[in-house]
């Protein structure tokens, strides 16, 4: 009888044991769904307060003009305000490392370029990368620029020069905004798809090395389609191609590189926006269909259009891709250009 009683009781206390672990289970579960739901409550009403975004740029810049012009077209849809926080220095590298270093909460925002691509390379010891400390949210748009040349370098055409340069291995140069710019790396870029040896000549900004090129003192330059389109008209210079995949509306009449002589050729300036990493994907999703539906409005695009800027419009892993692809091209170049920055 005794021996019955002892394991009547050890069942019983099996019984209450297994009872007390559901019971616990089951206010588990509850709590992790109340914070789930919470947490995805205050991602729908993302966002309650200011964003900040921050530009790594002077302002009235290119970048600094389209940060500001999206904040706004941001605030009117999602009504909070967005505030532009302009930190230029360093090539860019000062307002990005700010920007992976605030909370990944998605009130610091970064508007980012392919320079920033490009610095992954170029200078290597930064404090942050921008691959794997940043979630990319979306793309803004790209801007063309066009290749030039004096009207005394003796080609009519991409492939006129090509055959030149290739007779006259680095006696011919071109001019940049500086090393490392946009610019002169859409030269050696050029330089290493086509197979040509020509010798680069930095300046301090574009307009010294425009001026240089529209009198003589140096062969060619790429230079935005906008700012050159009117040199260009005016006989100035002789346009050459365009950089990007398409044919710009501000220089029609003009061939893309790829469509005349180095295919698969691109060297566009482009904008996007970027948060810190971590920042929840839902925040990001929300972002990144806001600013797809901005940029995609007929008036954004007759607006840009007039300025040589094409939207672009992709999801945010399609965006992280082209992030990632965009440096490891601009590394091949440095590396086989052995470009240094300034």
């Amino acid at each position: 009888m005794c021996l019955e009683v002892r394991v009547t009781s050890q069942k019983q206390t099996g019984d209450v044991s297994m009872k007390t672990i559901r019971t616990l289970f089951k206010v588990g579960m509850t709590f992790a769904s109340f914070f789930a739901a919470f947490a995805g409550h205050a991602q729908q009403g993302y966002p309650n307060r200011p964003v900040k975004i921050i530009v790594p740029f002077a302002a009235s810049g290119p970048a600094d003009n389209y940060a500001r012009f999206m904040a706004q077209r941001l605030q009117d849809a999602l009504g909070q305000p967005f505030v532009v926080d302009n930190r230029p220095g360093a090539g860019a590298i000062i307002g990005t490392d700010a920007a992976a270093k605030a909370p990944a909460d998605g009130y610091t925002l970064l508007m980012m370029s392919n320079a920033q691509t490009v610095n992954e390379s170029l200078i290597p010891n930064k404090p942050y990368n921008l691959v794997k400390d940043f979630a990319p949210i979306a793309p803004i748009n790209y801007s063309d620029l066009v290749l030039v040349v004096n009207p005394s370098v003796q080609a009519n055409s991409l492939q006129d020069l090509i055959k030149l340069a290739r007779a006259n291995p680095g006696k011919m140069n071109y001019a940049s905004s500086g090393n490392g710019t946009p610019y002169h790396m859409a030269g050696e870029l050029f330089k290493y798809m086509a197979n040509v040896q020509m010798t680069h000549i930095p300046y301090k900004g574009s307009a010294a090395a425009r001026t240089d090129v529209l009198s003589g003192q140096v062969d060619m330059m790429f230079d935005a389609v906008t700012t050159m389109s009117e040199n260009i008209k005016a006989g100035k210079v002789r346009g050459l191609a365009t950089t990007g995949r398409v044919r710009s509306a501000v220089t029609p009449e003009l061939p893309t590189m790829s469509d005349d002589g180095v295919p698969k050729y691109e060297a566009v300036i482009w904008l996007g926006m970027m948060a810190p990493v971590g920042t929840p994907e839902a925040i990001v999703a929300k972002l990144n269909a806001e600013i797809n539906k901005i940029v995609n409005t007929p008036e954004v695009k007759a607006t840009w259009a007039k300025q040589g800027a094409v939207p672009m419009s992709m999801s945010a892993p399609v965006f992280a891709k082209y992030v990632a692809e965009d440096v490891a091209k601009w590394a091949t170049i440095v590396k086989v250009s052995g470009a240094k920055a300034d």
